[in-house]
């Protein structure tokens, strides 16, 4: 199969309102391997974007109404349309991404789980009764509430998983009754299109309006233009906190769910099995290249096994291998762009110059950040307190288990932490005392399931996605009270 089977999937222009419409503007999408071109993606702006609100508006209660059968219907339509391109869409996904070909088929497998869960929990969306006469004053009375949608949903997605980002923002949304204006990251704007045209087809083969589901390109403007419009119900973000956290203090008093940024620690306890925790720390600190909020960046392994442990991980780096991501065999291939492979680098060189050794990596091959693990990092370096988003994984040991669990949660991030133990009552220790969305025993933090529910604490945002848990985000409880009239 040839790299390009993806061209010509869908229509130019951008899917606003029931139509394709030209963009005034183009940008290039480039492959980050080796910097070539991969396309010319239309360029939103501001007045496309309030375009697309006025038709989401327009659409909004058309889109509620939508029976049950119908959404369900349109959404295992998209699941089985992404099926059928799945290996065209993994071999985009390499070229706008420049993640290795293994994880972008990860990424098309989870869209998958996503689609199909959130098909499959149309048909649990609703409410309950409930007894009114615990008070004399509501004897007689009926009650009962309902699930109903939130309204118009922006969804903006990073762009390290713009596939699966974009999914988890549109699929619960059309699920709940809401109809989606998606904004993808600027330089991964391709499979989102795909998707939404994917969407859009189905729509109309099911008689509901295109306008349900809708995509807008552009620039920062285009963001501030969807997310503080007052008739949007909800924003769901997926990036930085910083920008995070711009969105929620622009966008109140509207809904704002936040997927933020993280620095995923592993705990090796003194009982850990090392072969496996060393294992578990190439695997979830390299896949993606490192761009995954929850790989693994932070290892805080107790001071009796750390020789033994930073062994074990040395010889595992073997098995990392850098280069082409569309060769099977790639773990590590370039990042997104210069500029962040410049950042990540100077923290790598920061950490260094304080006092770290660079047990593995610390230079760059090709375009590419070799995997890189650095021991005994100094408090208050940038590559331990912040998000990396690169092949770093930083090492650091401690007494004992207490100050494990104390160094997890000293990070102003709580997104997904695990640790290695074969203690049952460790286990579950960490599961109360952590700080975090997610505690993983004996897997990486990078382990995360689609059907469950996903999501951070402190600066690693707050609301959940996972199908089940974004439908229930995305709608909102009405009560309805009845007194039957009197019998005649």
């Amino acid at each position: 199969m040839s790299d390009d089977g993806w061209r010509g999937r869908w229509p130019e222009g951008l899917p606003v309102g029931d139509a394709w419409v030209a963009a005034g503007a183009s940008r290039e999408v480039v492959f980050p391997y080796d910097g070539s071109a991969v396309a010319k993606a239309p360029e939103g702006d501001p007045v496309l974007a309030g375009q697309a609100l006025d038709a989401a508006a327009k659409v909004r209660r058309e889109v509620g109404r939508l029976p049950s059968y119908v959404r369900r219907a349109v959404l295992q339509d998209v699941h089985r349309d992404v099926a059928a391109n799945r290996e065209d869409l993994e071999r985009l996904l390499v070229l706008e991404t420049g993640k290795p070909l293994v994880d972008c088929r990860v990424e098309v497998e989870r869209t998958l789980l996503t689609l199909e869960t959130s098909a499959e929990e149309v048909a649990r969306l609703h409410g309950e009764t409930v007894p009114l006469d615990l008070l004399a004053s509501g004897r007689g009375l009926v009650g009962f509430w309902q699930r109903r949608p939130i309204g118009v949903v922006v969804g903006i997605a990073g762009y390290n998983y713009p596939l699966l980002l974009a999914a988890h923002k549109i699929a619960p949304a059309l699920a709940a009754g809401c109809p989606v204006i998606a904004k993808p990251a600027e330089p991964t704007p391709l499979s989102t299109l795909w998707l939404v045209h994917l969407f859009r087809e189905a729509l109309a083969r099911a008689g509901a309006p295109m306008a349900a589901v809708q995509l807008v390109t552009g620039d920062a403007e285009v963001g501030r233009a969807l997310t503080t419009d007052p008739r949007v119900g909800a924003v769901s973000f997926t990036g930085s906190a910083a920008v995070g956290h711009a969105i929620a203090r622009a966008a109140a008093p509207t809904k704002v769910l936040l997927e933020l940024g993280s620095n995923a620690a592993l705990v090796v306890a003194d009982d850990a099995d090392l072969d496996a925790a060393a294992a578990a720390v190439v695997r979830g600190g390299y896949y993606a290249s490192g761009q995954a909020c929850i790989s693994v960046q932070r290892v805080i392994v107790v001071e009796s096994v750390r020789e033994e442990f930073v062994r074990l991980l040395r010889a595992a780096m073997a098995q990392v291998v850098v280069g082409d991501p569309r060769d099977d065999a790639t773990r590590v291939a370039p990042l997104i762009d210069a500029r962040s492979t410049d950042r990540v680098l100077g923290w790598v060189e920061d950490a260094a110059a304080a006092g770290a050794e660079i047990a593995a990596g610390g230079s760059v091959r090709g375009r590419a950040i070799e995997p890189t693990v650095l021991v005994d990092v100094p408090a208050g370096q940038r590559v331990w307190a912040e998000e990396v988003f690169g092949p770093v994984v930083a090492v650091r040991a401690v007494p004992d288990l207490d100050a494990a669990l104390e160094a997890v949660n000293e990070s102003r991030y709580g997104l997904h932490a695990s640790v290695f133990t074969r203690s049952l009552a460790t286990a579950f220790r960490a599961i109360e005392e952590i700080e975090a969305g997610g505690v993983v025993i004996n897997e990486v933090p990078g382990f995360r399931s689609d059907v469950m529910p996903y999501g951070g604490v402190k600066d690693s945002g707050i609301g959940r996605e996972g199908p089940r848990f974004a439908i229930e985000e995305l709608t909102v409880t009405r009560m309805a009270v009845i007194r039957p009239g009197e019998p005649e």
